[in-house]
């Protein structure tokens, strides 16, 4: 019995140190989300982050279609062109500018377009005023961080639960589970970074008395003036329209209503009359 209950009691020890090792991935990867989120609670402003933020994902697309260190043959200009203004709100000529400046290289480029992506941004924050930007720049970074953060760990379960159907392939489930995971916390990161950047360059500002005037405007037009009896008075008009022709003579106040609305005659056309 002795024998045996070592043998239980080693075997969840293992099992407990198992789950441990693998918690420890998600723990550090917490820590990690945490303290971003952290900083962006214990901060007003987060312009420079969002700025840096918007660079390197407008970056990135530019190497979609300019591979670093290509020739100007290979540059997909007219498709850069598509996923700017379809992604991020930017429409820029970037045809005419290399047709007007033959020495535009590549790099140069590049920061002629994160410098128009600031310019326009700055065109937003003059409308809205700073303040209400970096409100509105803290509430969508706080829910990116969070909704792919849920996202993530429901990844993670995922993962870890087939991760042990590795080991047929002659693989160390840890060790595949640890690359995987920093593989899915890379992915977070860059999600969170596409989603900021692509919501904060995307929206659509209107200046304050704008919103008022359409706000009155709208108010105006939802008007409806009512009294005492107006949707009973308005139900009598529509039965009386529908019953038009009809002899209630002969009709007792107890009868179904000819009508046909499945009333007494006393609560329907004769409660009219």
């Amino acid at each position: 019995i002795e024998n045996a209950q070592r043998k239980v009691e080693q075997r969840n020890f293992d099992i407990r140190k198992q789950l441990l090792e693998y918690d420890d991935v998600s723990n550090d990867q917490r820590k990690v989300i945490y303290e971003q989120r952290n900083e962006v609670l214990a901060s007003d402003d987060i312009a420079d982050t969002i700025r840096a933020m918007r660079d390197d994902v407008l970056l990135e697309t530019v190497s979609l279609h300019i591979a670093p260190g290509s020739m100007d043959e290979q540059w997909d200009v007219p498709g850069l062109e598509k996923a700017l203004a379809a992604q991020f709100n930017l429409d820029l000529p970037l045809t005419q500018w290399l047709a007007d400046d033959k020495t535009l290289n590549e790099e140069a480029l590049r920061s002629k377009i994160c410098d128009a992506a600031d310019a326009l941004y700055k065109e937003k924050e003059a409308i809205v005023g700073t303040q209400g930007l970096r409100q509105f720049e803290r509430a969508v970074m706080l829910q990116s961080i969070d909704s792919h953060w849920r996202e993530h760990l429901s990844a993670l379960d995922h993962l870890r639960q087939g991760i042990h159907l590795r080991s047929y392939a002659q693989k160390q489930p840890k060790q595949e589970y640890k690359r995987e995971a920093f593989e899915l916390f890379s992915a977070m990161l860059a999600g969170i970074k596409a989603e900021v950047t692509q919501t904060t360059t995307t929206v659509q500002v209107r200046a304050p008395e704008d919103v008022q005037a359409v706000d009155l405007h709208d108010a105006l037009s939802n008007v409806q003036f009512q009294h005492a009896g107006f949707d009973e008075a308005q139900d009598f008009a529509a039965a009386e329209a529908e019953a038009g022709g009809l002899d209630f003579s002969s009709v007792g106040r107890n009868d179904p209503c000819p009508c046909g609305s499945g009333k007494k005659f006393k609560q329907c056309h004769g409660k009219l009359n």
